[in-house]
């Protein structure tokens, strides 16, 4: 009965963690806006395709951002969306919960290029 009551409490820590946990953005879709301004770095994308779901309130607009452009982590973003866009391919993109970039736009975490 003992193993019982711990794997109960356990599934209840769980479970209460999970609610409060926030779920980042995703979207799936070919590339419809690669953009690049010099005057402040910023790299921004759209996607046509399936609708942005689960974004945090404070991305209001339905574009991505590349959270920094000048690390390695950016550059990459930056070159994997462009070669995506060059080759027409349907992209994943899920974000890191944040809008830290622009206050109503979400960061780039992660991108997909699909096959």
């Amino acid at each position: 009965m003992r193993k019982i009551e711990i794997l109960t409490k356990c599934s209840l820590i769980a479970l209460a963690t999970l609610s409060f946990t926030a779920y980042s953005g995703s979207q799936k879709g070919k590339i419809s806006t690669l953009y690049a301004r010099a005057s402040d770095n910023l790299h921004l994308v759209t996607l046509s395709g399936s609708a942005k779901v689960d974004s945090p309130k404070c991305a209001t607009n339905n574009y991505w951002l590349i959270k920094d452009e000048n690390s390695t982590a950016g550059k990459s973003q930056f070159s994997q969306l462009l070669a995506a866009k060059l080759a027409n391919k349907e992209v994943v993109i899920t974000g890191l919960n944040t809008c830290t970039r622009w206050g109503d736009g979400e960061d780039i975490n992660i991108i997909v290029i699909n096959d």
